[in-house]
């Protein structure tokens, strides 16, 4: 078989790109979760955890602005090996910090880097994944990637915490269990840099650069910027903005709560739970439930559109959230109802935030929809960000008055997805498609 223009030499993607995608997941994973757990661990309050690993997040909502640069300077897959090479010196570095007196300041400045290294690598994989693919290949290798940057998830949030609460166990020495789950990720990243040098294919549209200069892309990405807020009438952008900021309120304070909650003792109202435990509930029965409930969310969606299940969506997303709720008030619930509730609220969280991802790519349709997807993405990490303050909330009210706020939140859930309907044309085309049926 001849080489084409997409690959300059024969390689089935299998080799690359489950390890690409698992790659791709981990980074973001011990940024945003697994970071949460460990500062837990270490001693800080749940007000410093939150505010901390709130602003970890700015990297992914950022990234639009710099993305056209990893289009211009060197190669997809230059970018792709380079960033893997960086997470791995950034994760050694955590890992040899965290004995020290400094830990916190040296942890969080590399946690930045590795994230602004990830979410570099997140843009970089994704375009090499489109030039190293034709169109049929792309589409049939979508849910492969997807798969396994799951896996990523529940790796990063199971087995590595697990890891860390038995070591924690074993040694009695908290930061060393911790450095040696950082050095396990660091070392595996050096291998994946290995591997991918010598498995990634080398795209031969990834070396064209005929027809780009920075002047063209800086005029063509203000171009896609302004048509992002002027494509649709005011009221319909306006709508928009507000559902991909407020949409995910609730779970963006719930996200930063939920792990301090399973860990700290009754006496200050959380569960008691060990950090092998939350390992096994939050990384493991959690993730699962969050990809029952995406399958699912899909599979309705599919059958029955945006505009039918957006609301149904929503109610998802606040109902469950509920679940938590009756953690804290129940007296010593056991280690399976902990677990039955998790599954639950994960689940009911993967469906609704089925009806987010789908508005993200209607709203993004037009000429410039890569640039507007990206800008989506950016708001949809920003809406993460809002759980910042979350942390000081709880511990001014406590975990069950805490979570009774995050159900009144859900307000803005169900308020922002019924605005979005009405203000835009949800689901119309989809209708017009459908007339003659």
């Amino acid at each position: 078989m001849k080489p084409t223009a997409h690959t300059s030499a024969r390689r089935t993607p299998w080799a690359w790109i489950p390890t690409l995608y698992f790659a791709q997941g981990l980074p973001y994973v011990a940024v945003m979760t697994i970071s949460v757990i460990m500062y837990k661990r270490l001693g800080l309050s749940n007000t410093d955890i939150a505010l901390y690993t709130g602003w970890l997040g700015l990297p992914w909502v950022i990234k639009p602005f710099w993305s056209p640069f990893v289009d211009i300077l060197r190669t997809k897959r230059w970018w792709t090996l380079t960033m893997q090479a960086v997470m791995a010196v950034g994760l050694a570095c955590i890992a040899f910090s965290l004995p020290t007196s400094f830990y916190v300041q040296f942890t969080l400045a590399t946690f930045l880097l590795t994230g602004f290294a990830s979410a570099t690598h997140d843009i970089a994989a994704d375009g090499f994944y489109m030039l190293a693919l034709n169109e049929r290949d792309q589409s049939f290798y979508v849910g492969i990637r997807s798969t396994f940057y799951r896996i990523a998830m529940v790796v990063g949030q199971g087995p590595l915490v697990i890891l860390a609460g038995v070591l924690e166990t074993t040694t009695g020495d908290i930061p060393l269990a911790w450095s040696v789950v950082f050095v396990v990720l660091a070392a595996f990243f050096l291998l994946v840099v290995v591997y991918h040098h010598w498995t990634l294919p080398r795209p031969r549209v990834d070396a064209d650069r005929r027809h780009t200069d920075i002047h063209s892309i800086v005029r063509g990405f203000a171009e896609a910027f302004r048509t992002f807020f002027t494509k649709r009438p005011w009221g319909e952008t306006a709508a928009a903005i507000a559902f991909m900021l407020l949409y995910r309120f609730p779970e963006a304070q719930l996200t930063k709560i939920i792990q301090p909650f399973l860990l700290d003792p009754a006496e200050k109202g959380g569960l008691g739970l060990s950090t092998a435990q939350v390992g096994l509930v939050y990384g493991t029965v959690g993730v699962i439930g969050l990809t029952l409930g995406g399958i699912i969310g899909g599979m309705a969606a599919a059958r029955g559109g945006l505009r039918r299940w957006l609301i149904p969506m929503a109610w998802s997303m606040s109902l469950t959230c509920l679940t938590f709720v009756y953690l804290s008030y129940a007296p010593a619930p056991s280690l399976l109802t902990v677990n039955a509730c998790v599954f639950v609220e994960q689940f009911g969280y993967g469906f609704g935030f089925t009806a987010y991802m789908l508005f993200l790519i209607h709203f993004s349709e037009g000429p410039y929809q890569t640039s507007h997807y990206a800008i989506c993405t950016g708001f949809m990490a920003l809406s993460m960000m809002l759980g910042m303050m979350a942390g000081w909330l709880q511990e001014t009210v406590g975990y069950r008055l805490f979570f009774l706020w995050t159900v009144l939140c859900c307000v803005t859930t169900i308020g922002t997805a019924l605005w979005v309907k009405s203000a835009s044309g949800l689901g119309k085309k989809e209708k017009r498609k459908g007339g003659g049926k």
